[in-house]
């Protein structure tokens, strides 16, 4: 018995990488949205979702080329070899997003991120890197993994949010705040300077929250105007914004989808 080829899905594909706590799930409402329009891949960084934690081997010096590799083994069961895609990243998910546009620019298409968490763009010296620090050291410093995760959730969602969340959401981030201590490693153990983001010449769309923290503010200012073909905007919200006011994120990422796609 023979069967017909299946048709080739001819949507074009988007890639969607999530920030740090949080899973491929905080892009739902864009794929229901537009899935008649493309292809989405929401991929579970590793640690998050259904992603498994990195492995031992990885622990000693974690980066962001370990989660690119990750990223490029679960595209091949869902792309064919060498076949391109647009690429869109949220905080841990858009400096991800960096390393990829950099490590395969020959698939990459587009690339559309919110305040990707790249410190390693900032100098030493900047307000914002110091502001970040600080937060860093606090998470080290935590007597325990419950006030380590009070201090990342604070930071990017103000004072008195992890506090304000249900036990049983507490209890999810805390369980994560192994695999941020590890974000963080890579994220400034990352060699990419500001130069080196002149080589992603693909059309590119640097988002931030207007009530975004100064760390990202920074990194956003300084990314848009490294990247040679980028355009920049801002939505509600805070950088969280993906998920807090995903109508008006998801908006501004389907505009730049019909442009590019």
């Amino acid at each position: 018995m023979t069967t017909a080829a299946a048709n080739p899905d001819s949507r074009p594909a988007v890639v969607l990488l999530h920030s740090s706590m949080s899973s491929r799930s905080q892009w739902a409402a864009l794929m229901a949205a537009h899935e008649r329009d493309y292809r989405f891949i929401a991929l579970d960084l590793l640690g998050y979702g259904k992603a498994p934690f990195p492995d031992a081997a990885m622990l000693a010096s974690f980066s962001l080329a370990h989660e690119v590799e990750a990223v490029q083994a679960a595209l091949a069961a869902q792309l064919a070899p060498h076949e391109s895609f647009h690429l869109i990243g949220h905080s841990y998910g858009g400096a991800t997003a960096l390393r990829l546009a950099r490590t395969a620019p020959d698939r990459v298409r587009s690339l559309a991120v919110f305040e990707p968490v790249a410190f390693h763009l900032l100098d030493e010296s900047e307000p914002g890197r110091a502001e970040v620090g600080t937060v860093i050291a606090a998470i080290e410093a935590a007597a325990t993994p419950e006030q380590a995760t009070r201090s990342f959730i604070d930071y990017w969602n103000g004072p008195g949010a992890f506090d304000a969340m249900p036990a049983p959401v507490r209890e999810r981030f805390t369980a994560q705040v192994a695999k941020v201590r590890l974000d963080f490693t890579a994220l400034l153990s990352e060699p990419a300077t500001l130069h080196d983001m002149a080589a992603i010449g693909v059309p590119a769309l640097v988002l931030s929250g207007r009530a975004g923290p100064a760390s990202t503010r920074a990194v956003v200012t300084r990314l848009a105007a490294a990247l040679p073909n980028a355009t920049s905007a801002q939505t509600p919200g805070g950088h969280m914004a993906p998920i807090t006011h995903a109508a008006d994120v998801n908006r501004e990422l389907a505009a730049f989808l019909a442009t590019v796609a």
